[in-house]
C-alpha cells in the first residue's frame, strides 16, 4: 500500500498558491516511497483576510484536514526569528497548539523563489525558443532582491519578445503560477536561509 502525506498550505494571499510546487518538490525530495498531496487553503469568502492568523489557521484545518500545516509569511524586511516566532504564537493560540506545522518565509516576498529557471520563464512567457537576453539574478543572492514580484514581472515580459504594443495584453501576473508548476527542480533554493529552514522542520516530522 502506499503511504501518503497530506499537506495544507496557509498563505497571506491566492498568489501564495505558488508555493505548493517548492514544497512539493521538498517533500518528494526527503519522503520517495510517500505519494504526497498538498492543498492550498482557499480561504476566501469564508473568513475576512484580515483576520488573526490564528482564526485562519482553525478554518483552515476545518475545511482542509492534513498531517502537516504550512504557514506562509514573507520576512517583509523584518528578522526571520520575528515572522517564525509570530507563527508560533498563532499555532499556540489556535484550537490546534499541538498541531505539526512549518513555518515558510521568504525573504522579501514569494517571487524570490522563482527567479532561478530561465527556461521555465520562456515557456512560461510563451516564448520557449526566445533570445531576449534574460539578465537573472544569482541564484545565491535572491534574498537581496529588493522588490522580487516587480523584477519577475519584468523577466516574464522581455522573455515575451512582444513589442510595447502587444505587451499591453500580456499579463505577466497570470503567468507566474503557470512559472511555478513548470519548474521542475528546485534544489538552488537549498542555498537560501530561508528554504533551509522550511528543510530542516520538514525533516522532523514524524511521517505516517
Amino acid at each position: 500500500m502506499i503511504r501518503s502525506i497530506e499537506c495544507t498550505l496557509v498563505g497571506d494571499g491566492s498568489s501564495d498558491k505558488m508555493l505548493i510546487y517548492p514544497i512539493r518538490w521538498l517533500l518528494r525530495e526527503l519522503f520517495p516511497t510517500y505519494a504526497i498531496n498538498i492543498e492550498f487553503a482557499d480561504l476566501r469568502g469564508q473568513i475576512s483576510s484580515r483576520s488573526p492568523l490564528e482564526e485562519r489557521i482553525n478554518v483552515a484545518l476545518d475545511l482542509y484536514p492534513c498531517n502537516f500545516l504550512f504557514i506562509h509569511r514573507d520576512s517583509e524586511g523584518r528578522p526571520i526569528n520575528e515572522r517564525e516566532a509570530e507563527i508560533e504564537n498563532a499555532i499556540r493560540r489556535s484550537r490546534h497548539p499541538d498541531f505539526s506545522y512549518v513555518a515558510v518565509i521568504p525573504v522579501r516576498m514569494t517571487e524570490a523563489w522563482f527567479l532561478h529557471s530561465e527556461g521555465a520563464i520562456r515557456i512560461a512567457a510563451g516564448n520557449p525558443n526566445g533570445r531576449a537576453v534574460l539578465e537573472l539574478p544569482n541564484a545565491r543572492n535572491l534574498h537581496e532582491i529588493a522588490d522580487p514580484k516587480a523584477r519577475l514581472e519584468e523577466l516574464l515580459r522581455t522573455a515575451t519578445g512582444l513589442n510595447r504594443r502587444r505587451l499591453r495584453s500580456f499579463h505577466p501576473r497570470k503567468q507566474m503560477h503557470r512559472l511555478a508548476e513548470i519548474i521542475e527542480d528546485y534544489s538552488v533554493l537549498r542555498n537560501q536561509e530561508a528554504f533551509q529552514l522550511v528543510e530542516n522542520q520538514v525533516k522532523r516530522f514524524n511521517v505516517p
